[in-house]
Parts: structure tokens; sequence; C-alpha cells
């Protein structure tokens, strides 16, 4: 009997009844150990991380080593990417395996699955050390900059290596929109009726552009501009141009544009994404759903091609390829269906409308280029000089629909649609009369929020984090707090932007740059072109250097104990003030506390004696009662019981004694 070992149960029942008698599948159910929860869980000097068996995991080690002690062959067939093969790994070494085997496949087909089976390969511990890498610089950056960040600024802050630059880009877009200026600014839009049974109404916009005042670029002056719109009556035709215009198709979805395309066309999030993304690779539908290649394997593009031929759809000539980002792996082909003829696919509505979107995508790709005959029109008025203004209409009209016959748009766009102008066929030279002249006003706008779409396109740019953690990035940010999400936007919060600004000075984590070379390091590692104490060393290093200057600047000592002082904060509810001081990290033996000063330990605050118990009992619970005062405004005067709030017995004061017969009410003991 061999023994096949996946990752999700998902994918047991599928694969065996590929494989039938001979073969046992069964799931590590993800991994089986990582580093442990009460510590960094890694070695300083060598980097190396100590593993733990998971809660779960023990359980699932018990189970598979079992099943191992009968199995002739163990093969691995955990998912084709790092994770995956740092998984892999883990079972290995915790099963003590001499010799696994390696199989990976990008679809779960009986074809693809019998394929990897035939030709094992040993584990890729270039592709381990990268995934490890990563865990251990994320270890580093979490643990040794989140408890200094959470003294400096108050509350229980968290940094993270790749989550503070995604958050900074969040916070830094809002701080754009605050400081946006709108300007308001003109222009004339010349209307020309419609000819009936000739040609429909359409528009000539003025350019503006030679009208500018000097430094200006847009025209503020609202006179001049209904002047134009006023007064020109008349127009003459300088030109008429026809052009063609050719639009391709988009590529096949990466696991990036994937999750752009589902939030923009489908309104859900990345980690929902993933998630259906997940079933639908789990029961065979679709290809493998982390990658960052935009290309199809030359298999499927023949068989997309056939099938499109079979529709009588345009198939373009020579199949199309993209270039990849810089930085992709291109370990596997780009998310695709396994079987093309298949149009629906999927258990609940989720997994269907996501395999559709997938499906159209995929088809769309081997299709001719949209071809579009485009006219162009100049008009020239003569209202204020013999050489204008001038006016320029275009039009374009779909002649040959090519992969919009599947796709009318690029679904990952957030873009208005184009809107219709039927600009007519005219001779230069001709007058013209005009319909009508508007006055157009425009307000320049901020740049918009982030949506989770366009922030996972902003972080794959910037080279930020990689295809399979963009999800978990959008999730942490939003746990914390830091980012809100409204109407599908980002924005961030009071905590983020104080995260931001602590770290943005001190750390070159927070730097777009140093990041995207970080990942460039692990990528490296990946494909054996680096050294894994190395590169690790060399973060460290710096890391630690950073932490240094970060700690002797924002770490103050307590005046009465020289134990280091650590911000309290609590945000301000809707009964109460909240707070933000400084105290003691030596409390309760050293109970000082300062005034926050612009993020420094200011004026020491007084302490508040307790009120002395009296000799006077408590009527109800026999406890002392309290002569509980406070002048000025807001104030009190009252007996209220030490033993509250067990016992909530409270009276007015009376010359300096309770009055049992009358009870307060209100306040608190």
């Amino acid at each position: 009997m061999n023994l096949l070992i996946v990752e999700s149960p998902g994918k047991i029942k599928k694969i065996q009844g590929f494989l039938g008698e001979g073969w046992q599948v069964m799931a590590s159910i993800g991994h089986v150990r990582d580093l442990p929860r009460d510590g960094i869980g890694v070695n300083e000097t060598s980097y190396r991380p100590r593993y733990l068996p998971t809660e779960r995991g023990k359980g699932v080690i018990a189970k598979l080593a079992k099943a191992v002690q009968s199995a002739q062959a163990v093969y691995l067939a955990t998912d084709p990417d790092r994770e995956g093969e740092a998984i892999a790994w883990h079972l290995a070494e915790a099963l003590r395996l001499k010799d696994p085997k390696r199989v990976t496949y990008a679809e779960i087909t009986e074809q693809a699955v019998k394929k990897a089976l035939a030709s094992p390969r040993s584990l890729d511990m270039n592709l381990v050390a990268a995934q490890e890498g990563r865990r251990v610089l994320d270890r580093l950056v979490g643990y040794k900059v989140s408890g200094p960040l959470s003294r400096a600024v108050g509350g229980k802050k968290s940094a993270g290596r790749v989550q503070s630059p995604a958050l900074r880009l969040v916070v830094d877009r809002e701080r754009e929109i605050r400081a946006f200026t709108v300007t308001t600014h003109y222009g004339v839009d010349l209307v020309f009726d419609h000819v009936e049974n000739i040609t429909l109404g359409w528009v000539a916009t003025w350019l503006v552009k030679d009208w500018l005042e000097p430094g200006q670029s847009y025209l503020l002056n609202k006179e001049l501009a209904t002047r134009v719109a006023t007064e020109t009556r008349k127009v003459t035709v300088l030109s008429c141009e026809e052009t063609e215009s050719r639009s391709a198709p988009p590529a096949p979805f990466t696991t990036s544009t994937l999750q752009q395309a589902a939030s923009a066309a489908l309104k859900i999030s990345p980690k929902e994404t993933m998630g259906l993304a997940q079933r639908l690779y789990e029961a065979g539908h679709i290809t493998y759903m982390r990658t960052d290649s935009p290309n199809i394997s030359d298999e499927a593009v023949a068989a997309i091609q056939e099938y499109c031929r079979s529709r009588d759809w345009p198939v373009v000539a020579k199949p199309r390829r993209w270039k990849s980002k810089d930085g992709a792996q291109e370990a596997h082909e780009a998310i695709r269906p396994t079987h093309i003829e298949v149009e629906e696919a999927g258990a609940i509505d989720g997994e269907k409308a996501l395999y559709t979107l997938i499906r159209r995508r995929t088809l769309a790709s081997q299709l001719d280029d949209a071809t579009y005959a485009v006219r162009t029109v100049q008009l020239a008025g003569n209202v204020i000089s013999d050489q204008g203004p001038v006016f320029q209409a275009k039009g374009r009209t779909l002649v040959k629909p090519g992969w919009k016959v599947v796709l009318e748009k690029d679904d990952a766009m957030e873009s208005e649609p184009e809107k219709e102008n039927p600009v007519p066929r005219l001779q230069v030279g001709s007058l013209l009369t005009v319909g009508s002249g508007l006055v157009t006003i425009h307000k320049t706008k901020p740049p918009a929020r982030y949506t989770e779409a366009s922030l996972i396109k902003a972080l794959e740019e910037r080279g930020i984090g990689r295809p399979s953690t963009y999800a978990a990035i959008l999730e942490n940010i939003m746990a914390r707090d830091y980012v809100r999400l409204e109407k599908r936007n980002l924005v961030s919060t009071e905590a983020g932007e104080i995260v931001v600004d602590a770290l943005r000075s001190h750390f070159g984590f927070l730097d777009y740059s140093y990041t995207q070379g970080m990942e460039e390091s692990l990528d490296a590692l990946a494909a054996g072109k680096a050294r894994y104490v190395e590169v690790m060393r060399q973060f460290h290093t710096s890391l630690e250097g950073e932490l240094k200057g970060f700690v002797s600047l924002t770490s103050h000592a307590c005046p009465a104990c020289g134990k280091p002082l650590r911000r309290i904060t609590k945000p301000a509810g809707k009964n109460d003030r909240g707070y933000d001081f400084w105290g003691c990290s030596g409390y309760p033996d050293c109970s000082a506390t300062f005034a926050n000063d612009g993020g420094k330990p200011g004026e020491r605050l007084e302490v508040r004696q307790k009120a002395p118990a009296s000799g006077i009992q408590c009527p109800k619970c026999k406890k002392p009662l309290i002569h509980r005062i406070k002048e000025g405004t807001g104030g009190y005067d009252f007996w209220g019981c030490s033993g509250f709030p067990k016992c909530k017995e409270s009276f007015p004061d009376a010359d300096g004694q309770p009055e049992f017969d009358a009870k307060r009410t209100g306040g608190k003991a």
C-alpha cells in the first residue's frame, strides 16, 4: 500500500477515486508544526526556528505515523508552492521519513495527479528555506518591535514586516485626501442636434490648453467659458480623421488580479475569494489558485482555442503570452478551468460566480483584439479670434468584437464605461450650426481611497508581499483596528496613524523599496541564489540597530525607581472620557504616574488618597461605611459601603453623619 499525503481533507475523496486500490490518501490539514506561542522561538545566531506540533497537529501526526508504518512508499502531495513545500518538509521531519517522494500538480485531475506520481522528486530545500526565512523575519519584527512600540504609544500595538508598509499606504493616502484642496474649473461642450434619419446628437469639447494663464493647469475664468458657450453658434470643420484602435483582452488571472476582479465585480473580500477558489481547486474545477504567472500551458491553450473555434469565436492567430511582473515565480500557470467546456461549476452561488469569472477571462485571453473605428473631428469657432476656440469630438464604433463576445470589460477595473458619441463623417471646411453651448463645471478630486482590490494592486506593484499573503495582510490591518472598511473603502484609524508615525522615521521595513528588496532576497533563497544565514543576519543586524535607536528616543526612566515608563491609553467611549498617561512598568511596587505631554511624560500626577473607612457599620452587610467627598463641579458628599460593588448601600450626609432614614439615589458607593 502506498500512502499519499495531501493538505486538505477536501481533496481525499476525489484523489482516492483516481488512484483506487493500492493507495491510501490522507490529509495533513495544513501545518502540523509551528513556532511556539510563548516566545520568539528563533535562535538569533543560527536563525533556526524551534518548531512544536500544533494542538491539531499532534493528533494528525499520530494518525499519519500509524499509516506510515504499513506503507511501502510515502508520497507528499502538499500544495505546489513554498508553503506547501515547507509543509511537506515538516511532515517528513515529524514522521521521520527516510525517503519521502515529493509530487506536485497544478490541477486535481486524474491525468495531472497520475503524471505527477510517475515522476516524484526529492524535497526542494531552497523553497523550504525561503518559506522559513519569511517566518523568521516576520517573527523578528513582530516580537522585537511590538513591545517597545506599545510602551511608546500606549495600548497593545503590533508591527509587521509586511503589515506595516501596507498600513502606511492607507495612512498616507488618507492624509493626501485631507490635505487636498479642491479647484473649481470650467470648460465648454458644444451640443449638435441630431438630424432625423441621418445622425444622432453628438458633443464636441473645447480644447482649453491654449487659453490657460501661465502656470495654470485648469481654466479658472468662468466669464471666458460663458462667452465661448453662449457666442459660439457656428463652427468650421478643421479636420476629420478616420483611424482604427485595437483593444487586447486582459491576461488570465493571477492570485492578485483574481482578488481584484472578485472585489470589483462580485463585491467579495480577498479572504472570501481565496476560500471560494480553494474549494473550486479541491473539487478539481480550476488550477491552483496561488500563482503570479499570467500564462497558460501550451496544452491548455490548444484546448481553449479548439473550444472557441467550435463556438465560431474569433481565435487569435498566435497564442498569447504575457510578460510577468518583476520577481514573479511562474512555478505554475495562471488560474484557469481544468475543463474549459464545463460552463458552470461550484457547489454554492459564490463558487459558481467565481468560476464564471475565471472561465470568461480564460476564454477571452485566446480571442482576437476588439477593433474600433475611431473618428476624430476638430472644429473652430471665431468668437474671440480667428484661431479659435478649437473644439474636438471623438467617437468610436465597435466593428469587430473579438474577445468581447465573452467578456465585456476587464473585471478587475473599477472604471466608468466610456460614453457613446456618434460623431458623423464631416467635410473639411464645411460650416456647422451649433445646437447649444454648455458651460461645464469641474472640480478636481482628491486621490481615491484604497479599496481592498486597489490596495492589493498597489502592494503587488511595489513588490510588497506575495500572492499567498495579500488576503492575510488585509485581514491583519483590519482585525487590529488600524484600518476600517467604509462602503468598500479602506480608511485608516487614529490607532493606525499612531503606529505608522511611531515607526516611520525609525525602521527600514516601513520603506517600500526596502521591503521589496527583502522579498527579492527571499526569492533568491527560493532559487538557490542566496545563503539563508547571510540573508537573515543582514536583516537582523539592521533591525537591531534601528530598534536600539528607537528605544533610546522613546524610552523614559521613572524618576522614582529608574524602571522604564510605559504609555497607558484608553480611547474615550460613550460613558467614559478615556485616559492617556505614563505609568511605571514597576507597578504595583512603584505607582508613579505622569501626564502625557505630546507623546512624552509630563508632570507627575498626584496619587488619589483612598477615603478611610469609618467606625460606622453598614446596616445591610455590617462592613464599614466610607464618607466620600468631592468638591467643585460634579462634586458629591455621601456615605457608601466599603463592600461596593457587592453591597451598593449609600446614604446622604447630615452634618458629618450618615442619614440612615434617607437612602441616597444616584452615584456610586
